[in-house]
């Protein structure tokens, strides 16, 4: 089970208030997570990544996201700690991995960057070698060449960029990043109908183009649950007691902050909220948060019955889920 946390504010925010100093970071879970359920591969130590726009825009460095990644375990690697306690930012995506698909190296650690974008995945395309040729057959030249790993993921980021009427610009609409997340989606889905496929893929997919953010949570399943996803907002994220315990506060219904991830980064109850599987999220430049159901034919409204009736025996054997008890 990958794990990844993305966060959006009005202020930019110390990498280690997300990564290194809260008890139940996004490190400290690689490790030790409370709420892990897939006893198989009990740590995510493939390697991690971390990306980040600048607080400031500078005409020299440019606007692309800056991208730091290691194939050694995050929780050992010392240049993590050092960078963290000195980059701010006002959006992060970070990610570790567990291993599903490709090999442990540099070039298959997310995120993943093209231009001003970058993505991450939590999940697996179901037996994605034999989709695999048919993903790139249909891609563009220039846009082919842009995976350097081998994972599904990298090349279902490859398969999103060429659904973008220009994948170069340096800014997207929400609407125009949303709208290729979904043909991302169908085709894909596509892709395992036309070869028979019918074991689920799991496609918790994120993407950011610095000021909007994607993000789905996704099941090629009518009975199935996907892989966890939850948010949280609020005005701050801070430190109220030693040892790393946060919270997210309220002081008022503006959203300073918004935080996506995998598994809650605290065990505040009150701050975290599940997002309905099937169902995607659009943060804008705004800070709207926006959730919108993915329809299609796996889609089951919160109205029928079935929507509570969802399995989680998929996502939680391969690790993917976590599982519904208090945090």
């Amino acid at each position: 089970m990958c794990r990844f946390v993305i966060y959006k504010g009005t202020e930019p925010v110390q990498l280690s208030h997300l990564l290194t100093k809260p008890c139940h970071s996004i490190i400290n879970q690689a490790f030790n997570s409370r709420l892990r359920v897939d006893r198989r591969n009990p740590i995510n130590g493939d390697g991690f990544g971390v990306g980040w726009y600048d607080s400031v825009y500078d005409e020299e460095l440019g606007s692309q996201p800056c991208i730091f990644t290691s194939v050694t375990p995050a929780w050992n690697n010392v240049n993590l700690t050092r960078l963290a306690e000195k980059i701010k930012s006002p959006l992060v995506f970070a990610h570790v991995r567990a291993t599903t698909a490709g090999s442990l190296s540099l070039d298959n650690c997310h995120p993943f960057v093209h231009g001003q974008l970058m993505w991450m995945h939590n999940g697996g395309i179901a037996e994605f070698t034999r989709i695999k040729r048919r993903l790139q057959a249909c891609l563009p030249d220039e846009i082919y060449n842009v995976p350097n790993g081998n994972t599904d993921s990298e090349w279902a980021f490859a398969l999103f960029l060429s659904k973008l009427p220009d994948a170069n610009v340096k800014s997207f609409t929400p609407a125009v990043l949303k709208q290729a997340m979904l043909d991302t989606i169908i085709s894909l889905n596509g892709f395992a109908r036309e070869l028979d496929i019918t074991e689920p893929s799991l496609m918790n997919f994120c993407v950011t183009d610095g000021e909007t953010v994607v993000a789905t949570r996704y099941i090629s399943s009518k009975v199935d649950e996907a892989a966890s996803l939850w948010f949280s907002s609020g005005t701050t994220f801070s430190e109220y007691a030693k040892g790393g315990h946060y919270k997210m506060s309220k002081a008022d219904k503006r959203e300073n902050i918004i935080m996506v991830a995998s598994e809650p980064l605290t065990f505040e109850k009150a701050d975290w909220m599940e997002i309905r599987t099937n169902n995607m999220i659009v943060v804008t430049p705004k800070m709207n948060l926006l959730q919108i159901p993915i329809i299609d034919e796996f889609y089951v409204p919160p109205s029928d019955p079935a929507s509570l009736a969802r399995t989680t025996s998929f996502a939680e054997g391969k690790g993917l889920l976590t599982p519904r008890r208090p945090l």
